[in-house]
């Protein structure tokens, strides 16, 4: 699925079976793994993160990661901000950007397609996903890339941000 900003409003629309590119889904999720990977390492001071789950739909791949350092509320305006300008110094179309003092978000795009989001979740917990263009399909691996925190495995759900930082968690701006 693609979200489109629309007079406002996220409106979802579907791939199609159109490719943009001879790019297959792994492909596709390894370019994804190397966008998320290069935001977090601009992340300072550095962040401990999970993987979270991988979806495939019908012509795109998703990936995301699950940041588990928790972000306090006067944080998050420079977490988000951080992101944000990484993004635009690599190149990155700022689609949207949500303010909202408690979930904040931010989604941008990749001159090739790909669609990238950082959304603030309950308490503090940030989430990086990024979308593909429509690519051919394929079987898609996991990520080799080592999470920095613990991977969950066998939980049905990835629990809430439960790792501190002296920056990143501290109650001051």
């Amino acid at each position: 699925m693609v979200l489109t900003l629309l007079a406002g409003s996220w409106v979802a629309a579907g791939c199609g079976k159109e490719k943009v590119s001879e790019v297959n889904m792994q492909e596709a999720a390894e370019q994804s793994d190397g966008i998320l990977d290069n935001v977090l390492h601009a992340i300072q001071p550095q962040v401990r993160w999970t993987h979270g789950p991988t979806t495939a739909g019908s012509c795109e791949v998703s990936r995301r990661r699950t940041i588990m350092t928790v972000i306090s509320a006067e944080r998050r305006g420079s977490f988000l901000g951080l992101v944000d300008r990484h993004l635009r110094r690599s190149g990155y179309q700022l689609d949207a950007l949500n303010s909202d003092t408690d979930f904040p978000a931010i989604y941008a795009r990749t001159e090739d397609g790909y669609k990238v989001s950082l959304r603030f979740g309950g308490e503090g917990q940030a989430f990086l996903r990024v979308d593909s263009p429509c690519v051919a399909e394929s079987e898609v691996a996991e990520s080799t890339t080592r999470a920095t925190a613990p991977t969950y495995e066998g939980m049905e759900h990835i629990p809430r941000p439960n790792i501190r930082s002296p920056f990143w968690s501290a109650g001051a701006p």
